[in-house]
């Protein structure tokens, strides 16, 4: 089965490949830490090299490539009319012998200092807008753009994962230099990368929230049924948006009800596929918002009427003061990287001491009458 898709996107590669030249499919190569690594680039006819433009990195699966993902999860069309160029890369060849992205903490391989290395190669061709960089990608693809979300913060605007998820160990570990706006895509009876979890992978619902968490997003979400307009699929959607109160950052979430491990609107049926929707159309309906030199948050730079809050040590091994130069009381309460509230009460902030046993990443968010106040700390 996987030979004979693998055959079909081949031919759908020839086929267009010959259609005219008012756009073009680039195909490059170059060396990164002592492997030879390669791309696609798609850039739109109506792409200048002189004006800067969007660039969507495109990531494969596990076990898939550059070109099944080029055509699975396909952006060409929207690009062609929204006028962004789209990067899709080969991972690496890991222990197993398979095309990966290299984000389980097996092998050497640093794929971050690769996309990072294949942004600056493509902007020396290619202007490409510095402030307007996404990643998204499908199943190990899904888990290398949160990869990059965490790492590459500095280059990366927002991300969107379709059917993926991120390792339950590297929540602590993910501390983006600025609010990352998410898009998350997964079907509740996908047999890959379970809804669940599992012993190493997150549930989406802690995923989600984590996220949530980081984007300092409203507890509570704006909710729509995705319209079944397409019922023998089998399968139907609901579309779940949290925004930001400190910046303009946002978490979204498409929960396929019945869904399984697939790119919901794909031209190739495989597992459960939903066909309510296209994942590649509002993916970049989200990602068209955000711009990275916009993605600022009050996290890092916090004041109530001019008097600051201020979080010391941060990071801590456990015990953390929270001070704030006023000595009117307000209710409190810390959320951890679930979303969970673990402490809540009602203090003044002049000299407050707190201890927490597990290691993660909070927020602590402090509430009067008047105002809403968020902070972010790490215990580690």
């Amino acid at each position: 089965m996987k030979r004979l898709i693998t055959k079909i996107f081949i031919i759908l590669l020839i086929g267009i490949s010959t259609k005219g030249n008012s756009q073009v499919t680039l195909e490059d190569s170059f060396m990164v830490n002592g492997l030879m690594r390669n791309y696609f680039l798609y850039v739109p006819a109506i792409n200048s090299a002189q004006e800067p433009v969007p660039l969507v990195l495109n990531l494969h699966g596990y076990g898939s490539n550059k070109i099944e993902q080029l055509f699975y999860g396909d952006f060409r069309a929207i690009a062609d009319t929204a006028n962004f160029m789209i990067a899709v890369p080969n991972g690496s060849i890991d222990l197993n012998s398979t095309l990966s992205w290299n984000t389980f903490g097996i092998g050497t391989v640093d794929d971050v200092d690769f996309i990072s290395q294949l942004i600056d190669r493509i902007n020396t061709s290619y202007s490409v807008d510095q402030n307007r960089i996404y990643s998204t990608g499908m199943s190990n693809g899904g888990f290398m753009s949160y990869e990059l979300a965490c790492q590459l913060s500095n280059r990366i605007t927002a991300v969107a994962s379709v059917t993926g998820s991120m390792l339950s160990s590297k929540f602590a570990l993910c501390n983006p230099t600025h609010p990352i706006p998410v898009m998350q895509i997964h079907g509740t009876m996908d047999g890959t990368i379970p809804y669940e979890g599992n012993f190493a992978f997150s549930s989406i619902d802690s995923l989600v929230a984590f996220w949530r968490t980081q984007n300092q997003c409203n507890p509570s979400a704006e909710f729509e049924a995705v319209p079944n307009i397409v019922i023998s699929d089998n399968c139907t959607a609901e579309h779940y948006t949290w925004n930001s109160n400190t910046s303009i950052s946002s978490v979204e979430f498409y929960k396929v009800i019945g869904g399984g491990h697939s790119w919901p609107g794909a031209i190739i049926n495989i597992n459960t596929t939903n066909m309510d929707f296209s994942a590649s159309k509002e993916i970049w309906r989200f990602f068209s918002q955000y711009r990275k030199n916009e993605l600022v948050s009050s996290v890092s730079d916090i004041s109530l009427n001019g008097k600051e809050l201020l979080l010391f040590p941060n990071p801590s091994t456990g015990e953390i003061y929270i001070k704030l130069d006023d000595k009117e009381k307000y209710n409190y309460f810390i959320i951890n990287h679930l979303g969970q509230k673990i402490h809540e009460g009602t203090n003044s902030f002049v000299n407050f001491k707190c201890t927490l046993k597990e290691k993660g990443i909070y927020t602590i968010v402090l509430r009067n009458t008047n105002q809403t106040i968020y902070q972010r700390f790490i215990i580690n």
